[in-house]
């Protein structure tokens, strides 16, 4: 069947768009999402330990989002200039989107913290992206550190008091212009206790592209091209994989993150997962077969976008819909601080 974007279209009120995250991570909310029997149940995030069982493994995203958005001035002339990393080409050459692009052309310097950091546009691109090379003093994660502020997501208009706050409580591999938002829930606390359960835990990396809130521009999804995102597994986690798909065990995938890139390494390693890294622009949309995840932990994601897609390609258009319908009659949080879902068979 051929889908069009407006299939995957629902009315979502503004005021369930949640601006702030809660003050205690695992106190947000959980729809268990049984695919199986079409059924669903609202919990808590914490009960995510009554539905995890013991022999699962849990795949969590350990990117660790870059304060990835600076303000600056144009020498010369001022001019205030926003840049937002996408992403690094080669040593200190970057690929970003400038705002207002139209005073930035090639061979503009933007000055950071008073000559702590520069910029120099060296490329112009399409849609306001630029190639810009930095000069500084130091080490420039710590420059940016000092100087950057977290990219939170567009339809979020509150300022982040607490950066920690879009950052996982495991997040270690720097990388991501976006968090990996279903890991958000977990505190530190509640891994202990799903490891003392006896499920076990393993890591991918998948750095988080901006391409992830790009609307999806055409009418038939078939036609929509995805943006790529670096991945990387290493042998620990395969090893782990293997094993559990030897043994009949669940694997549960925290993120469509985490899915895009397990879902990446099998289709090219069907019999037998190796480590690997690379680029994946994987679209997993109605009519997939999954072929490693067996259940996942995700957010409610934006009307009309490929994330809504891949949750649908696992439990079916109509099913979800009807999920998320639910889901705003009974006032969840939606988006990157939101709510979650948890889904099975």
């Amino acid at each position: 069947m051929t889908y069009t974007t407006e299939d995957f279209d629902f009315d979502l009120p503004e005021e369930l768009i949640a601006q702030t995250p809660l003050k205690d991570r695992s106190s947000s909310r959980l729809l268990e999402v049984n695919v199986a029997d079409h059924s669903y149940k609202d919990r808590v995030f914490t009960d995510i330990l009554d539905l995890l069982n013991k022999g699962d493994v849990l795949v969590l995203n350990d990117t660790k989002v870059l304060p990835a958005r600076l303000h600056g001035v144009k020498e010369g002339t001022g001019a205030h200039i926003e840049l937002l990393l996408l992403h690094q080409e080669e040593g200190d050459v970057w690929e970003v989107l400038a705002k207002p692009a139209k005073r930035v052309k090639v061979g503009s310097v933007i000055d950071f913290g008073d000559g702590v950091l520069k910029a120099k546009v060296i490329e112009e691109m399409e849609q306001g992206g630029r190639k810009v090379e930095f000069a500084y003093q130091g080490v420039f994660l710590e420059r940016l550190d000092e100087l950057g502020e977290m990219p939170l997501p567009p339809y979020i208009k509150e300022k982040l008091k607490d950066q920690s706050r879009y950052q996982t409580v495991y997040a270690r591999e720097e990388g991501s212009a976006a968090a990996p938002t279903a890991g958000l829930h977990f505190t530190k606390d509640l891994l202990h206790q799903i490891e003392a359960k006896g499920v076990e835990i393993a890591y991918v990396t998948l750095h988080v592209g901006l391409g992830t809130f790009r609307p999806v521009s055409v009418d038939n999804i078939e036609d929509h091209v995805m943006h790529s995102e670096y991945y990387h597994v290493d042998q620990a986690t395969v090893d782990c994989l293997n094993r559990a798909k030897e043994e009949g065990r669940r694997i549960v995938a925290c993120g469509t993150t985490s899915i895009r890139t397990l879902e990446s390494i099998a289709s090219l390693f069907p019999d037998h997962l190796e480590k690997t890294s690379g680029w994946t622009n994987i679209f997993i949309k109605p009519g997939y077969q999954f072929r490693l995840v067996d259940a996942f932990i995700t957010n409610f994601h934006l009307p009309k976008s490929t994330l809504v897609m891949l949750v649908s390609a696992y439990a079916g258009r109509d099913f979800i819909l009807e999920a998320y319908r639910h889901a705003v009659d009974e006032k969840y949080r939606f988006f990157s601080f939101g709510d979650a879902m948890f889904l099975h068979r």
